[in-house]
């Protein structure tokens, strides 16, 4: 089991650049601890340094420290989508898998379209034995990026234990055509006959 969810996890990063400033949230955070009117520009600019030092710690191999800075991220920004990812991650890397859901899950609201919160949660459901709620973040997340090998990956695994066969080997043909020499794809394949 630990190998089918290397490849997920391997395929989420905490170099979110792309999720600058310029993000702004699209719906509430499941668990905000301030309310969106009393988060001031301070704030988010204070969320913002901490989200980034988490990531340069974890990168370092220091995660408790890492979370720390996170967690100090999101006091001061609940809406802070680096941070709730970053947690996730480190959640997930933990075993900490209904924890990493939910940050997974409020920082996909905050920025739909993403694939790597929903590859996060997806690999979290997927270490829960919930491959049917895997499977549904899949599918969005290969709309959301068809060139995601790591999504496509996963969705086979998703499919895979759900017994579609047919799904599982579709998925790991896509992901093959990505990227010709991904072992777990090519390993999926030959288990589903595709």
């Amino acid at each position: 089991m630990a190998a089918a969810l290397a490849l997920p996890l391997a395929s989420c990063s905490f170099d979110l650049g792309s999720w600058g400033s310029d993000d702004k949230p699209k719906a509430p955070a499941a668990a905000a601890e301030k309310p969106a009117d009393t988060i001031t520009s301070q704030d988010i600019s204070t969320a913002k340094d901490h989200a980034v030092r988490g990531g340069v710690l974890v990168r370092s191999g220091k995660t408790d420290e890492a979370l720390s800075e996170f967690d100090q991220a999101l006091a001061a920004d609940p809406y802070n989508i680096q941070a709730l990812y970053g947690r996730g991650l480190i959640y997930q890397g933990r075993g900490q898998h209904q924890q990493a859901i939910e940050d997974f899950t409020a920082a996909s609201g905050l920025s739909p379209q993403k694939v790597e919160p929903l590859l996060g949660r997806a690999t979290s459901y997927l270490a829960l034995d919930k491959a049917k709620e895997a499977a549904a973040d899949l599918d969005e997340a290969v709309q959301a990026d068809p060139s995601s090998v790591g999504a496509w990956t996963a969705r086979g695994q998703a499919y895979e234990r759900l017994g579609d066969k047919a799904k599982a080997s579709a998925s790991y043909n896509r992901a093959l055509a990505l990227r010709p020499k991904d072992e777990a794809a090519r390993s999926g394949l030959a288990r589903t006959g595709g």
